[in-house]
């Protein structure tokens, strides 16, 4: 099982006072139990990175990159698929759909993903499946 990793997974696992904290814990579990693999792109680990340090201090970023990030293969976005994330965020022309997750809608379609271990509904909304 191949699993995409969404900034709002990511950060959930991270910040014990986030509503989806054990949830997140349970899911990322279940994920690692049945080997599956997770990925991730560089953008949205610059936003988690960018939330855990402002929201949470340097030492959660520190257990994040020594702890939680071998866990992950990171996918490093094309310029192709900036531009057409960019295109597509544009387009949709809506202020709450971001263009970091209009980037890991395009990874997920060019890595033929289907599922999000995510807390966004804006993946189901794209049509993929959501974890947990």
């Amino acid at each position: 099982m191949r699993v995409f990793v969404d900034t709002s997974a990511l950060y959930a696992i991270l910040d014990r006072d986030d509503a989806n904290h054990s949830r997140a814990k349970a899911e990322l579990k279940d994920l690692l139990d049945a080997d599956a693999v997770l990925f991730t792109t560089n953008y949205a680990l610059v936003e988690t990175f960018a939330l855990a340090q402002r929201r949470l201090g340097i030492e959660a970023l520190r257990l994040f990159t020594e702890a939680l990030l071998p866990m992950f293969e990171v996918y490093w976005v094309s310029v192709a698929e900036h531009g057409n994330a960019l295109a597509s965020v544009l387009t949709a022309n809506r202020r709450e759909l971001s263009f970091v997750d209009c980037v890991s809608f395009q990874v997920m379609r060019d890595l033929e993903l289907r599922a999000a271990f995510a807390f966004d509904a804006h993946f189901s909304e794209q049509g993929f499946e959501l974890r947990p």
